[in-house]
């Protein structure tokens, strides 16, 4: 912990607020400017572990890397496979993995690390959140200028949210992954966009 306080303290100032491309045309036609907007909260709520959730985002975390800024992990149900990451383009030296265990330490650490201007993104499972501390988060990622993915249970989507963009993701027979838009500040929400097996 205290080099990670070292790394923040010693950061310098973050780009200004700027969009990742997802890796996806089709996904990138529906998000604000074209693809996931430094400076946000995104509520990912997949129907199951393991249909493309995590390598949704591999194309924008491994151009946060080549940039050198960081990515952080907080509290993953599992723990990313090493080549897997370095397959996909992430350079390790910029990946971090918080093993937070109770809801407030993976909330504190999810403010501190997107509030950070090393970290470009911020992907948190926490086991409960409420609007406030999304709010939190919020303020927190347009701070940093940081992505923040917050992971949640597909229930939650019958739920209100301060996130600016939330996403449910599930899968057919054929492993194709569709993304149901259920809201999207500064774009239109109930729109859904399927993704090939290849990309998800």
């Amino acid at each position: 912990m205290e080099q990670l306080a070292r790394l923040c303290r010693s950061g310098r100032e973050g780009p200004p607020p700027r969009i990742e491309p997802s890796g996806s045309a089709n996904l990138d036609a529906v998000l604000p400017g074209g693809g996931w907007q430094s400076g946000t909260i995104v509520e990912l709520m997949p129907m199951s572990d393991g249909i493309g959730e995590l390598r949704l985002l591999m194309p924008a975390l491994a151009k946060i890397t080549q940039g050198e800024r960081h990515v952080a992990m907080i509290a993953p149900p599992y723990i990313p496979f090493a080549p897997a990451l370095l397959r996909h383009g992430l350079r390790l030296e910029h990946f971090w993995i918080i093993r937070a265990q109770s809801a407030a330490d993976i909330l504190w650490s999810a403010e501190q690390t997107l509030r950070c201007k090393s970290f470009g993104a911020v992907l948190a499972w926490p086991s409960a959140i409420r609007d406030r501390e999304v709010r939190r988060l919020q303020l927190a990622a347009e701070a940093g200028s940081s992505i923040g993915f917050v992971y949640r249970q597909p229930s939650a989507a019958r739920e209100s949210s301060p996130a600016a963009v939330r996403l449910r993701l599930q899968t057919d027979v054929t492993g194709q992954l569709s993304i149901d838009v259920v809201k999207c500040r500064g774009a239109r929400a109930g729109m859904s966009v399927d993704i090939a097996p290849a990309l998800a």
